[in-house]
């Protein structure tokens, strides 16, 4: 039973989007207030709130990262904050004339590392955190070490990817999901008011992340930021596989919100859906066209394909080219028996091709079992509603006894078939 784990990005994605998607879908609230607590005495000035909320009129669940009264205006979600690169001697700060020191990866790697968090929660936290610093070294033209995340922006990211990933971690075990599906990311245009002035949407983190790890887009006809670096380094990281099953069942679903109010409403669905695979019976026919092979032949050839496994052999005539009487030589057989039965049929006729269809078949239910008749105990077969005497068990009876096998047989099957009606 595969289970995939689907983020549905028609409206953007990002980090505190994605930590209210997957809260909604079911993740373990008790274990991700455990993370958050571990690391308040390393990470100060925040709180964490989350409460239901209406977007378009959908009811969705809220995850919000509440900062002191010194960033109190301050909205991660729509201002473009991370990894601006130290520079010596000066500090950025916010229009109200705060300064805040700045953390590097090495620093937030330190959080995660002594917060309390799964093995799977903690390296997958790690690993968000790595693409979004490498997305940033491009940006800046900085190796990765000298990174710095601004101090708000680095409370909010540790917060919602930490978040985001506890959340990951239990609904894996939770719904037992084997793969992660994204959607394509669907990204507004024009640009984006920061701190540091006015940036292209998407902004140049965000755009080194889709193009590092293949990330499908759609551009909209709408102007705004709809996918920040956080939701792209969170999508980057998750994404297993490229795709939902050709069929499946939603076991769960839940819906995240956004802060933007934008004239498409800030949205993150996430399902879980359950694979629904078909009952194909498959089989292969092998066949091939032969006019220049004698009559013994394919009496020895149908003995040789049947102890190699075909379930069935048959030769037919048929006129070929010039009028030629010949035989259709058909065999059936399982994919994995298609070599060896081929290398048959090439060794043993005269044949230089042979073609090969697959099929699909509808085949009754089989029982073989013992039963009692009145010819005593013999094999029998039991095929849908029909029981019918096995050839072998009644032929060695009627040469035993000397008596008719169709007179046998007409007797044995009226016998069963009759006992088999009788207890259903």
């Amino acid at each position: 039973m595969k289970r995939t784990l689907y983020l549905e990005c028609y409206s953007g994605i990002s980090g505190d989007m994605t930590v209210g998607a997957l809260l909604d879908l079911g993740a373990d609230r008790l274990a991700l207030d455990e993370a958050i607590d571990s690391i308040r005495p390393l990470v100060r000035g925040f709180d964490v709130a989350v409460t239901r909320v209406q977007k378009a009129g959908i009811d969705a669940c809220d995850f919000n990262v509440i900062l002191d009264e010194a960033h109190e205006n301050h909205d991660h979600d729509m201002e473009y904050l991370h990894g601006y690169p130290h520079e010596e001697g000066h500090h950025h700060g916010d229009e109200g004339g705060h300064h805040h020191a700045h953390t590097g990866l090495a620093e937030i790697t330190d959080v995660l590392e002594n917060a309390k968090l799964t093995d799977g929660a903690r390296n997958l936290a790690l690993k968000i955190f790595g693409i979004l610093a490498e997305a940033e070294s491009k940006v800046h033209n900085k190796p990765v070490g000298e990174v710095h995340f601004h101090e708000v922006g680095a409370v909010d990211s540790i917060v919602d990817i930490m978040s985001a990933a506890v959340c990951l971690d239990s609904l894996r075990e939770k719904y037992h999901i084997t793969d992660v599906v994204v959607s394509e990311l669907y990204e507004g245009h024009g640009s984006v008011r920061c701190q540091h002035g006015i940036l292209p949407v998407p902004v140049p983190a965000t755009a080194n992340i889709m193009e590092a790890y293949g990330l499908p887009v759609h551009f909209m006809e709408m102007q705004g930021e709809f996918v920040t670096p956080t939701g792209a380094a969170i999508a980057a990281a998750v994404r297993t596989a490229d795709r939902l099953p050709a069929r499946f069942k939603v076991v769960a679903s839940g819906i995240g919100a956004g802060k933007r109010n934008y004239e498409k409403a800030s949205l993150l669905r996430v399902m879980v859906a359950e694979e629904m695979t078909e009952q194909r019976d498959v089989i292969y026919k092998l066949e091939s066209n032969i006019d220049d092979c004698p009559g013994e032949v394919f009496g020895y050839v149908t003995d040789r394909l049947f102890e190699a496994g075909a379930r069935d052999v048959y030769y037919t005539p048929i006129y070929m080219k010039k009028n030629r009487p010949a035989y259709q030589l058909n065999v059936i057989c399982k994919e994995e028996d298609i070599t060896k039965l081929e290398q048959i049929i090439f060794r043993e006729t005269t044949t230089i091709g042979i073609r090969r269809v697959e099929m699909e078949r509808t085949v009754l239910g089989r029982e073989k079992r013992i039963d009692n008749t009145s010819f005593g105990k013999l094999e029998v077969k039991t095929c849908g509603e029909r029981v019918y005497p096995e050839y072998e068990a009644l032929a060695a009876v009627c040469q035993e006894q000397g008596i008719s096998y169709l007179d046998a047989y007409n007797k044995v099957f009226a016998e069963l078939n009759h006992k088999y009606t009788h207890d259903r």
